[in-house]
């Protein structure tokens, strides 16, 4: 007879410590940390997780070698990695909002004939996760995993116009608004107009900020309370995504915007003034 498959030993009851591997566990507890906060100096870790900084550092060493963490030089801060992504992407695909976004990517893609993207917020940064690509030679291209400032991508943005203020305001503090194109925009009082505007019409139009030559139109998708914890979007050349096309995928990307707050029991709150 056949020995019939088990996922767990016969003592998986035993939650004692010579059942656990400590290091790991360690390691474990050093990540959840990471995930909680927009980054994390050493000392502050240290102390918030009563460890050695000295112990943690190898820890974190040992994370950063698999892009599970990852160091910011600049403010010397620690933040979870892409390589976390990378292993958590098969819950990915089975969690909510990747999974029912996908029809109506698909719907997106074929309504407007350009490149469907959704994403998320890391940080200052925004993760895409999904894409449905367009028939078109010439197309833009976001493969999950990939990252892009926020004050430079339209889903970026339409994240940003949506936040609570103190979130934005922590956010802004800290971004550092690198110009990428002659578009960018690179001043706080200008990204800060953008973003009224945005909220007031619905979505957020990314004009060859991070690219020469692409276009982006992007919403946010929102959860049970109203915040938004996504955004998908349509990218493609500005000789498809003229000035006139893009205002009216606008009005498409929204709609889709809807659904998948609507898919996932989300609230889309009413547009804010301008």
């Amino acid at each position: 007879m056949a020995e019939r498959k088990r996922g767990r030993p016969r003592a998986f009851h035993d939650r004692t410590e010579q059942n656990t591997i400590r290091a790991l566990d360690r390691a474990m507890t050093i990540l959840e940390a990471l995930s909680t906060s927009e980054g994390a100096a050493l000392s502050e870790l240290a102390s918030r997780l009563d460890q050695s900084p000295a112990t943690l550092y190898r820890v974190l060493i040992t994370l950063q070698g698999h892009e599970i963490a990852e160091l910011d030089e600049a403010s010397q801060t620690w933040h979870v990695g892409p390589g976390a992504y990378r292993i958590g992407s098969a819950f990915l695909r089975r969690s909510s909002v990747v999974e029912r976004a996908r029809p109506v990517m698909r719907w997106l893609m074929e309504a407007t004939g350009e490149t469907a993207n959704l994403g998320v917020a890391r940080g200052a940064h925004v993760l895409f996760v999904s894409q449905v690509e367009t028939h078109e030679t010439i197309r833009a291209f976001f493969p999950p995993g990939t990252e892009s400032p926020m004050h430079a991508s339209g889903i970026g943005k339409a994240l940003l116009a949506h936040f609570p203020q103190d979130r934005l305001d922590r956010l802004l503090a800290r971004m550092a608004l690198d110009r990428f194109t002659d578009h960018t925009l690179t001043g706080r009082e200008a990204l800060v107009a953008d973003l009224r505007a945005i909220a007031a019409r619905g979505y957020a139009l990314d004009n060859e900020e991070r690219t020469d030559g692409m276009r982006c139109v992007a919403a946010p998708i929102f959860d049970a309370t109203g915040e938004p914890v996504a955004g998908i979007s349509v990218s493609g050349p500005v000789s498809r995504m003229t000035p006139e096309a893009a205002a009216r995928m606008g009005g498409e990307v929204r709609e889709a915007a809807r659904q998948v707050t609507a898919s996932i029991g989300g609230i889309t709150p009413a547009a804010r003034p301008a």
